[in-house]
């Protein structure tokens, strides 16, 4: 490996070019799978932008930029690059330069708002691990009127589902609406809002995300997608 001036931490580059964590990428330095100039390489390898960098050994980029993309999921899409049964994906949505980018979390099928999109894994990462407590605001609609005990006990003690306890912070958009709210958590565990309020007997008919962490859809349209800066 040659040096120059200015040689880069060979694990951020792949998280970057390969759109996962550093510790992802950490892993498949400490397996053997990565070779700059033919060698293998170890833990705190750096590189040159002229030294040939590969993994499993297909030859990587040196030039890529991390990209972050906010998208305004419309229902009836889903957050895989397959598609399932007839369902579009949400990279039906985006060019095909956009295509390498992975979704930051999910939303599923029947849900719409906020997905954050990048090649960034580290952003990813803190993004949507617990320990970093970012904020994600929802629009529900309840088939029924939330009853007084039940919201209580939602946002006051939780609810018990199979993978633990799920608290949720509920707002009324309406005085007199008990079946529209807005919900706030901190936590994203699978269809965890849907669960919390199916364990009491209620329906989610709609969801739709307008916040996660400092990101704000704002008046993005369904369908359509921007791109952000990280903040």
């Amino acid at each position: 490996m040659q040096s120059d001036n200015n040689p880069k931490r060979l694990n951020k580059h792949l998280a970057l070019v390969l759109g996962i964590s550093r510790r992802e990428a950490d892993q498949i330095i400490e397996q053997g799978r990565a070779t700059v100039n033919g060698n293998i390489v170890s833990l705190g390898a750096r590189f040159d932008t002229s030294d040939i960098i590969k993994v499993d050994g297909k030859i990587l980029d040196n030039k890529k930029d991390y990209q972050y993309i906010a998208l305004n999921k419309p229902v009836g899409y889903v957050c895989s690059r397959r598609q399932q049964g007839d369902s579009p994906t949400i990279y039906d949505l985006l060019p095909a330069n956009l295509h390498n980018l992975k979704p930051v979390g999910r939303l599923d099928r029947d849900s719409s708002g906020l997905i954050l999109i990048t090649n960034d894994g580290d952003f990813a990462y803190q993004m949507t691990h617990p320990k970093f407590y970012k904020v994600k605001v929802y629009q529900v609609t309840l088939n029924k009127d939330l009853e007084p005990l039940h919201q209580q006990m939602i946002s006051d003690f939780g609810v018990t589902l199979d993978d633990g306890a799920s608290k949720l912070s509920l707002e009324r958009l309406r005085d007199d609406d008990r079946r529209n709210w807005t919900v706030t958590m901190h936590e994203g565990r699978n269809r965890q809002i849907r669960r919390t309020f199916a364990a009491l007997g209620y329906n989610v008919v709609k969801l739709h995300r307008t916040d996660f962490g400092n990101y704000k859809i704002d008046d993005l349209e369904s369908g359509k997608y921007i791109v952000i800066n990280k903040t």
